[in-house]
C-alpha cells in the first residue's frame, strides 16, 4: 500500500526508476570514457544490442554481452572521443523488467581518420533486475538524423582529457 508524501501517494517504484536511470547514465559514461569493465557491469550476460547505423554494409547487432565489449573496445581506437548524452527517459516498470525509451545526442571525433560524427537518435531499453541490481537486457537505437564531416574543415583539434581510462595524465601527455 502507498503512503501519502506531501498530498500525493508514494510511487512504490521509484527507487527502482532511479536505479534504472544511473545504469543507463553508467552505461554512458562507461563508453566514452573507454572503461570496458565498468561497461560489462551494466549489461546482462545476455544482452542483445542493435544499434541503427551499419559499418561496412553490415549490422551492428550483438547477442551478448562479451561480444559487444570486445567489439566495442576493438573499434573505439585510443584516439577516437566520443560524448553521448540521453535525457527525455520514459520508463515503465513491471516487477522485475522494465523499458525505456531515451533521446540520445552523440558527437564522435576520429582524428586519425578526420571525421566528425554528430547525430541524434530514440534509445529503447529493456532492463531486467539481478541479485547485483538492475541491468540492461537489450538496447538499440534508431537515428532521427545523423551528420558527417571533417575535424580538419571545423578547425578542430583534439586532445583528450584525463577522465579516459588509459588517456592522458595530468601532465597532458598520453598515457603509456
Amino acid at each position: 500500500m502507498s503512503t501519502p508524501t506531501a498530498g500525493r501517494l508514494a510511487d512504490p517504484y521509484a527507487d527502482d526508476l532511479r536505479q534504472i536511470e544511473t545504469v543507463k547514465y553508467r552505461y554512458m559514461r562507461a563508453v566514452d570514457t573507454k572503461d570496458w569493465e565498468a561497461l560489462a557491469q551494466t549489461l546482462t550476460e545476455d544482452v542483445h544490442a542493435a544499434y541503427g547505423s551499419k559499418v561496412g554494409g553490415k549490422a551492428l547487432d550483438f547477442d551478448d554481452r562479451d561480444s559487444l565489449v570486445a567489439y566495442l573496445r576493438k573499434v573505439m581506437t585510443p584516439t577516437m572521443s566520443t560524448e553521448h548524452r540521453v535525457d527525455h527517459p520514459i520508463i515503465e516498470i513491471d516487477g522485475d523488467t522494465a523499458i525505456g525509451s531515451w533521446y540520445l545526442q552523440d558527437r564522435l571525433l576520429i582524428p586519425e581518420y578526420d571525421v566528425l560524427i554528430i547525430g541524434a537518435a530514440f534509445y529503447t531499453d529493456t532492463y531486467r533486475r539481478t541479485a547485483d541490481g538492475w541491468k540492461i537486457s537489450s538496447t538499440g537505437y534508431a537515428r532521427t538524423f545523423e551528420a558527417t564531416g571533417t575535424l580538419s574543415a571545423a578547425g578542430f583539434r583534439v586532445k583528450q582529457g584525463p577522465a579516459m581510462v588509459g588517456g592522458p595524465d595530468q601532465s597532458g601527455d598520453a598515457a603509456t
